[in-house]
């Protein structure tokens, strides 16, 4: 399949990083490589990161930035640097164990028929957390399944996860130099895209585990946020045409 490479955005994860690390490792899948963006992390997880590349020349790499610049900016970065340095397929995932490694060997084998495989909790057989309660659950999966499907028309059950796989074709169609969204309504405004370009994408059930180690970064303000970004959204693409979807 070509050289495969997992862009992780990190913001004080010195507590999950060498263990993400070697979870994804452990997969031992071929030409599988590992970009970490640092937005110099004050718990030092950016020298933890340098010290893995040290330890894994050529399949661990560092990305550091000058200070929190936001989850869209760290991944448009990291997306860029996978696409120059030869990625066939993009991984974007979470450090904290959110998202299980495990699951990359299926969409791997999802992303030889479509240009993004979407690891989704609202659709059949997908779940989350049972500490997370109904209250956030129902928060969750109304923004995905109503809010956002009802502002931009999006077929996607699962529009704010972060857990993907992409093709370097999709990547390079969507072009990430016109990509704005700075916070995590980003993985709203990359799917969206997505769709209005006729890429084909898959959503494939997963179970989403809090956070193991550490504290979210996701508050009331930054839901309430990309909430209304959306709008923002729907205005900025106002005149792209939706392109029909390529039959699987």
């Amino acid at each position: 399949m070509g050289k495969t490479i997992v862009v992780i955005p990190t913001y004080n994860e010195a507590e999950n990083i060498a263990a993400i690390q070697e979870a994804l490792f452990a997969l031992n899948i071929q030409e599988l490589e590992l970009l970490i963006v640092d937005d110099q992390s004050p718990d030092g997880t950016g020298e933890l990161a340098d010290e893995l590349a040290a330890r894994f020349p050529g399949r661990v790499y560092v990305l550091h930035r000058a200070g929190k610049q936001g989850l869209g900016p760290a991944y448009r970065a990291g997306f860029a640097w996978a696409l120059e340095h030869g990625a066939e397929q993009i991984i974007q995932m979470d450090a904290d164990f959110s998202h299980s490694p495990p699951v990359i060997l299926t969409m791997l084998a999802q992303i030889r028929d479509y240009d993004c495989v979407i690891g989704s909790r609202f659709i059949k057989g997908g779940r989350v957390d049972s500490r997370w309660g109904f209250n956030r659950w129902f928060l969750s999966w109304w923004a995905n399944s109503v809010w956002v499907r009802l502002i931009l028309g999006t077929r996607t059950r699962d529009a704010t996860a972060g857990f993907k796989c992409w093709r370097a074709s999709a990547l390079r169609a969507i072009d990430l130099s016109n990509v704005r969204a700075s916070g995590y309504v980003f993985q709203v405004e990359m799917v969206y895209l997505a769709e209005k370009l006729g890429q084909r994408i898959l959503e494939i059930p997963i179970y989403f585990e809090d956070r193991r180690i550490g504290m979210s970064k996701m508050s009331v303000r930054i839901k309430i946020e990309a909430a209304l970004r959306v709008f923002e959204i729907r205005w900025r693409y106002r005149h792209l045409h939706s392109l029909p979807q390529p039959q699987s």
